[in-house]
């Protein structure tokens, strides 16, 4: 009997810091075929990604540090091998070569300086025999197979030139470039939409077929499981809760938590109001007790939040701009004291009342207005925005990318739009444009009758605090330097709202325990959240200046589905509470189904579909939004079963 590629035996690993060890990683246990994908599945922080990295050798060691364990690997250079004890020099030849790695922040994982062919194109030289020439040959190559557009323009393009799917798909193409024994695909289409992702799931699965590859596939979503894997093996805090075949694990999940990541997720067959958590399955039946605490996330359902009364006025904060030493958190109190109302939102212009706040699926607002209800919120009139191609020696520009072309829509208060399309169709240019933090080449942005698109720069700035945007990449947008209490309080300080310093600094603690942090990560910096949290951090700063329109681009698309159930409540809480406005774009069609009212449709710069999102996913008119809706993953257990027989 053959020998398995990957045998991982009792792993555990600790991270020491002034607050004490922690143990991300308990004792888990597995093995890995040759030409077999296995899912790691679980929520963030549930110690997935660092199990990966261990493998690689790519955990600083320390903090981190190997508790005990062993990773047999079979090594096409080196034979026989436990990566847990190689040393760097031998480490290198195994990387990229027999193991490689899709990283989940493609943002963090391309360098800002190189072109993103010339990344590729390093990884080829370094471990083939390939020249330049055929090197540059074989990466366009694969950005064809990775189907990147212009494959020519994008191997000169920087990181920060293309969109977040796109550089994704650099990070596949470049982890599939030299046909690795294992590839560890970490969260690899968290950043893509749906076709894409049907597409990059079939590219990895070809790659398995063709050449015997194995793939251990990390994920949030099991949905993109059902497709993809031959076994899943559910992780709640560091440790293996449940694994098995993947028709098993869907048809009779015995742990309370995987019941729970299985009803999280948004279905376009259901038109729920509100989505469940895992924490509503990790309640005994008898006597309503936790069987395990999760970390601490959102309020849960009809339940008062847990929290503690802190000293406002004592609280130790850092002067902005100023670099200081982080201040020690006490742990381990219990709280009581419910949290205090977040104070009501600015009254719409003109003193008039709040309109009935929608919920999901509800009727077109098309006909609302100055005819049917309240005046429009914001109206985008024939917006354009166009990026110029720069040639020849004078770099006189001689094409343009049409980013936005000629784009109209109007937006309600209490209305939630959602605007779904492909990775670089113009979804977040066009939010960016909103704001101006892309400056529109033509068109109208009416907001309450000012149009931004023509407004000074003094006076843009003061009605930004109503306009709001939570960005796709949530390291990116957090500043290195700032605590996350800093971070959420700056704004409040910029714009002078808020009250007084101790009502500031109280409202900060207030926000994050409204999007389910704890009043000590007012001390922390971004670097020592995970994803799913930073985000959350984005979303608390967002609200930090109760605006009446907050663009939200991808802002759940980092999240795994169980922080992205409850964010998507939270944010639907806010809606029907204080009226609050979104431009939700999302390449994720199940999510725009469950918080839109109606639905935009774009494609390559245009709206070419708009309408009540419940008709257009019943009857989808325009080819193109048929083909997105095509492309969502089935999770049924016939289409389960159809794909594990289709691997057989």
């Amino acid at each position: 009997m053959s020998h398995p590629l990957l045998s991982v035996q009792n792993l555990t690993i600790d991270f020491a810091s002034h607050r004490g060890n922690t143990r991300a990683v308990d004792g888990i246990s597995f093995e890995l075929n040759r030409g077999e994908t296995l899912a790691i599945v679980g929520e963030s922080g549930s110690g997935k990604s660092v199990t990966s990295l261990a493998l690689l050798g790519l955990i600083p060691m320390p903090p981190g540090q190997l508790a005990s364990g062993q990773a047999r690997f079979q090594s096409e250079l080196l034979g026989e091998v436990d990566l847990l004890k190689l040393t760097e020099k031998d480490l290198r030849k195994v990387r990229g070569n027999d193991i490689s790695m899709i990283f989940q922040e493609p943002m963090t994982s391309l360098n800002p300086v190189h072109t993103c062919g010339s990344q590729v194109v390093e990884a080829l030289r370094l471990h083939t025999a390939l020249s330049e020439k055929e090197a540059k040959a074989r990466t366009i190559e694969l950005f064809t197979e990775a189907q990147l557009p212009r494959p020519e323009s994008i191997f000169t393009s920087y990181p920060h030139e293309i969109s977040g799917g796109q550089k994704q798909r650099v990070m596949i193409a470049m982890a599939m470039a030299c046909r690795p024994a294992l590839l560890i695909a970490d969260e690899p289409t968290t950043a893509l939409d749906v076709t894409v992702q049907a597409r990059m799931l079939r590219l990895i699965d070809d790659l398995r077929r063709q050449h015997n590859t194995a793939v251990l596939f990390i994920t949030h979503d099991l949905g993109v499981v059902a497709e993809v894997a031959d076994r899943i093996l559910v992780m709640y805090r560091g440790k293996v809760v449940e694994q098995g075949k993947v028709l098993d694990i869907f048809s009779n999940p015995q742990h309370p938590y995987t019941k729970g990541l299985l009803a999280c997720r948004p279905r376009l067959s259901v038109g729920k109001k509100r989505l469940p958590v895992v924490a509503d399955f990790m309640r005994e039946d008898v006597g309503g007790q936790l069987l395990a605490q999760p970390e601490p996330t959102l309020p849960l359902p009809n339940e008062a939040v847990a929290e503690s009364s802190p000293d406002v006025e004592n609280l130790q904060l850092h002067n902005f701009g100023e670099t200081t030493k982080r201040f020690p958190v006490e742990h381990g109190v219990e709280h009581q004291t419910p949290p205090p109302a977040p104070p009501p939102a600015p009254p719409l212009k003109g003193g008039e009342p709040l309109p009935e706040v929608l919920t999901s699926g509800s009727p077109s607002l098309q006909g609302r207005g100055p005819g049917g209800g309240a005046g429009a919120l914001l109206e985008v009139q024939n917006l354009q925005v166009h990026f110029p191609i720069r040639k020849g020696f004078f770099l006189r520009a001689k094409e343009y990318v049409k980013a936005v072309d000629d784009v109209s829509f109007t937006l309600y208060p209490g209305e939630t739009i959602g605007l779904v399309g492909e990775s670089g169709c113009g979804k977040t240019t066009l939010g960016r444009a909103l704001l101006r933090l892309t400056e529109p080449t033509g068109g109208r942005i009416l907001f309450e009758g000012t149009d931004l698109a023509r407004l000074p720069a003094s006076d843009l700035r003061r009605r930004r605090r109503e306009l709001q945007l939570v960005f796709q990449d949530p390291y990116a947008a957090l500043n290195p330097m700032l605590t996350v209490g800093e971070a959420i309080w700056e704004p409040m300080r910029v714009h002078n709202v808020g009250g007084s310093r101790t009502e500031q600094k109280a409202r900060v603690l207030e926000l994050l325990r409204t999007v389910g942090l704890r009043e000590e990560h007012f001390q922390r910096y971004p670097h020592e959240f995970s994803g799913g949290q930073r985000q959350r951090i984005c979303i608390a700063r967002a609200l930090a200046l109760q605006p009446k329109l907050i663009v939200c681009d991808e802002s759940v698309s980092a999240l795994d589905v169980s922080v992205q159930a409850q964010v998507l409540n939270l944010l639907n809480d806010l809606k029907r509470e204080f009226g609050i406005t979104y431009l939700f774009i999302t390449h994720d069609l199940s999510v725009a189904r469950f918080m839109s009212d109606r639905l935009l449709v774009m494609h390559q710069g245009r709206i070419v579909e708009s309408g009540p999102a419940a008709e257009i996913y019943a009857n989808p008119q325009h080819e193109y939004t048929q083909g997105l809706l095509a492309a969502i993953p089935k999770d049924s257990l016939a289409d389960i079963e159809a794909a594990v027989a289709s691997r057989a």
